[in-house]
């Protein structure tokens, strides 16, 4: 079931001139429907939510032009930065925000490379979010200086980057591969694997392999 809302009547767009589109790309249900009601009763901008990429790729290919798409990271679907320029570039014009906990810097600031204008934390009070909305769509970025500061703290585990091999030996883990598929896949041997595994977990600052997939989540590795 699809939690995309359908297309407004002629009716309700022409109530809706002069207001703001959004789109709420969040897979965590409860929040994105605390925020869309806030937004809507507050704010009087037309709202429609989405639970997964695919989802949300539908919702930008309708009727419905955006002004703003709310872009959580770890929705299903989504897969790092590929992802989030392909939304860019689907939904443009509208200006799209990472939505989202915990970043590491230096993917936020490939994600500003590419588009993104700026970043809204969920722990932001949602009193907040219309004035930072507003300010976003005419035509700034916004990055909350703290968390600027929390990615980079965020990030001093992993500034011994992870090589092309442990990335890949992460992303088959973080999968459910067990060391010996990961050898079989890689042509290597279970001891190669456990050492690129203790080499992520140290680079990381994991506690185990679990841990790690998790620390790679919020990080968007991959």
């Amino acid at each position: 079931m699809t939690n995309v809302d359908t297309k407004p009547s002629n009716v309700e767009a022409n109530a809706l001139q002069g207001s703001l589109n959004i789109l709420i790309a969040d897979d965590h249900r409860l929040l994105g429907e605390a925020v869309a009601n806030l937004l809507r009763a507050g704010a009087g901008f037309y709202v429609k939510t989405a639970e997964t990429y695919d989802e949300t790729v539908k919702a930008i290919n309708s009727d419905t032009v955006f002004d703003i798409v709310l872009l959580d990271l770890k929705m299903p679907g989504m897969v790092g930065l590929d992802s989030v320029k392909a939304i860019v570039e689907r939904s443009s014009p509208a200006r799209v925000v990472l939505f989202t906990g915990q970043i590491d810097r230096h993917f936020l600031n490939s994600a500003l490379d590419i588009g993104v204008r700026g970043l809204i934390p969920k722990t932001m009070p949602l009193q907040s979010l219309t004035s930072v909305i507003q300010l976003i769509n005419s035509g700034q970025v916004f990055v909350p200086m703290q968390e600027l500061n929390a990615a980079g703290e965020s990030s001093a585990g992993t500034d011994a980057k992870l090589s092309e091999k442990e990335l890949f030996v992460l992303r088959l883990a973080a999968d459910g591969m067990t060391n010996k598929e990961i050898a079989r896949d890689m042509g290597a041997t279970e001891v190669t694997v456990k050492m690129h595994m203790r080499s992520i977990c140290k680079k990381l600052g994991a506690r185990n392999r679990a841990h790690a997939a998790i620390i790679s989540r919020e990080l968007a590795l991959f």
